[in-house]
């Protein structure tokens, strides 16, 4: 087992706050890159918490394995600062609206002056250019633009918000820890890094592929619930069991759905499973009433050795505590030096070779200002 990461020796400047920058900057970390998450002076990130408070459960959550540099990029010193660590940085990750970089003298074009191998992410709601680059804007929002949320939520029903930030994590932090891997390989090989520009919005809508497929097929969008994967099918669907709780049934191969229907004791709707339209709402119909006829413990045991895709529908904490995710260790507990013990995921990608769960706790704002300063050959007094 190899002692180093595979990012051992990536050195990653996050000028990012909240949710995207920050995650996408863990996934970096916790794969071995040095990450200098620079906060302004006065609070630091939000997510620390209000009051004074250092360590709110979020803060905790996103920002182990990563050092904080307390420095005012209002000033000219700080800019200065700034600077001197772009010199030897690999990356460079930010999340302004398009345009507050530049003002401030941080920029790609400046910074590339610095280190042409700079490797320089901004990650926006719409993106460094086009109409609404420079709107406003929230996960809700981005899912809205980029036709998502339209389609989440039942058949006759409004669009429903989910407590999963799609746009903020599938568009923002993953798009851009994959933009940034790619561009350090291509610094690598041509001495040259790049501006990469991750725009949450496009990035979720280029995934939105199955409501796309059927708008193309159909030649008009297909109302919300009405798609095969979103309630027009009676093999793939979420289900109400007898004591409020729900099924999840994903048994879109012939071979799960028959099996399915064997533990249900309804051989007559082996035929009726993939069938959309009228019928496949009564499918639907039939399926509902025999599932809502018994507890979601009954559904479990019954289906616990039948290979079907049938799940229960979990709450996070069941989630946490369920066999499977104890056994891939994707919860773990930690004891923090100043807010004591708490939880938080684990890197979730196994790599053959590394070690990938040591972890450093997340630091107190500025904790890491004399190292770095003494790293560039400055006194701290110079910011």
């Amino acid at each position: 087992m190899t002692q180093h990461k595979p990012l051992a020796g990536v050195r990653v400047l996050d000028l990012t706050q909240l949710l995207p920058g920050p995650m996408c900057t863990l996934h970096l970390a916790d794969m071995g890159a040095e990450v200098i998450k620079i906060e302004p002076p006065r609070g630091g990130d939000p997510t620390r918490g209000l009051d004074g408070e250092q360590f709110n459960g979020m803060f905790l959550m996103l920002n182990r394995n990563k050092r904080s540099l307390a420095l005012d990029l209002r000033s000219e010193e700080g800019v200065a600062v700034l600077h001197r660590l772009a010199e030897r940085a690999d990356v460079l990750v930010e999340g302004f609206r398009p345009g507050v970089a530049e003002r401030l003298g941080i920029g790609y074009a400046r910074l590339a002056e610095i280190n042409p191998r700079l490797v320089y992410c901004s990650i926006s709601g719409y993106g460094q250019d086009g109409p609404l680059a420079q709107a406003a804007g929230h996960d809700i929002n981005y899912e809205s633009l980029a036709g998502v949320l339209e389609q989440t939520g039942a058949a006759g029903g409004a669009p429903a918000q989910g407590n999963f930030p799609v746009a903020d994590l599938a568009g923002g932090a993953l798009s851009a820890a994959m933009g940034i891997l790619a561009a350090l390989l291509g610094a690598r090989s041509s001495g040259r890094g790049c501006h990469v520009d991750v725009s949450m919005t496009d990035c979720l809508m280029v995934h939105n592929i199955m409501s796309t497929l059927s708008w193309q097929r159909a030649g008009q969008a297909v109302p919300r619930g009405a798609d095969y994967l979103s309630g027009a099918i009676a093999c793939y669907g979420v289900y109400e069991t007898a004591d409020g709780r729900h099924l999840a049934v994903g048994a879109i191969e012939s071979k799960f759905w028959t099996a399915f229907c064997d533990v249900i004791e309804r051989p007559e709707l082996y035929a009726r499973g993939h069938v959309g339209g009228s019928k496949g709402a009564e499918a639907r119909a039939e399926v509902a009433a025999v599932i809502r006829s018994q507890t979601l413990a009954y559904w479990q045991t019954v289906f616990a050795d039948v290979d079907a895709c049938v799940t229960p529908v979990l709450r996070v904490d069941e989630a946490v505590a369920h066999p499977h995710a104890q056994a891939r260790g994707l919860l773990r507990e930690d004891i923090h030096p100043v807010a004591g013990r708490h939880s938080s995921y684990a890197f979730p990608i196994r790599m053959s070779g590394y070690r990938l769960d040591e972890a450093r706790p997340a630091p107190a704002l500025g904790a890491d200002n004399a190292a770095i300063y003494a790293e560039l050959g400055l006194a701290p007094q110079a910011a």
